[in-house]
């Protein structure tokens, strides 16, 4: 049977059809018919569930992640290096003038 009439089969039945009539109609079990029914109410739910990513999403967070990555990177040098030149000695050590 097409998808088209076991969609309209199962709009039958969601509308408000009698289950052994549609099955009767259809010339399908009851079981099959309610297993559809369930499939479509499955997929329908997942689709409210979730949002679809398309490579542009997928990507645009890949970036993000990278970029966040990199900015707690440069905090943490910045932080090492501020360390370094507060204790006077070693090459990031603030030179003095000699006089």
């Amino acid at each position: 049977m097409s998808r088209q009439r076991k969609r309209d089969a199962v709009l039958r039945l969601l509308r408000g059809e009698d289950l052994e009539s549609v099955s009767r109609g259809l010339g399908v079990t009851a079981a099959t018919l309610s297993g559809w029914r369930d499939a479509f109410l499955t997929a329908g739910e997942a689709s409210l569930s979730t949002r679809p990513l398309d490579a542009d999403a997928l990507e645009s967070g890949r970036l993000k992640a990278k970029l966040g990555e990199m900015l707690l990177e440069r905090e943490l040098l910045e932080a090492k290096v501020a360390a370094l030149e507060a204790r006077g000695s070693g090459p990031l050590a603030r030179r003095r003038s000699r006089p």
